[in-house]
């Protein structure tokens, strides 16, 4: 699993080679989407619960409005984390760099589904 701090994603859009991306892991296209939205699902979630506890810190038990505040360091995460490549530029990172793990599950219960005496 990769860093997303230290990750060499591209942090603009840019275009790809979609021969690149379904040969790399899948074979097919289609399942490589499927893969790479799960991918960046899992590094956004992974992302805003970090971000969350980060901001957490600075969370006030006042609920008045007369007294926001600017809090540099607040400010300072903020734009840190709004200068991360995009979690899908990540998924798309590992998955040329082959560190995306994935499997089928379908291939899975039809190997569970075959008898031992069958299978050797």
């Amino acid at each position: 699993m990769s860093n997303i701090k230290t990750s060499k994603a591209e942090r603009t859009t840019i275009t790809r080679d979609t021969f690149e991306i379904d040969g790399k892991v899948t074979g097919n296209l289609f399942e490589a989407i499927v893969v790479l939205s799960k991918r960046a699902n899992q590094i956004q979630k992974d992302l805003k619960e970090e971000l969350r506890g980060k901001l957490e810190e600075f969370a006030t038990s006042q609920d008045n409005l007369e007294e926001v505040f600017e809090n540099r360091e607040q400010i300072e995460i903020s734009k840190f984390y709004e200068r991360l490549p995009k979690p899908h530029s990540v998924a798309l990172q590992d998955l040329l760099e082959e560190n995306v793990y994935y499997r089928r599950p379908e291939e899975d219960e039809e190997q569970n589904s075959i008898p031992q005496s069958a299978s050797k």
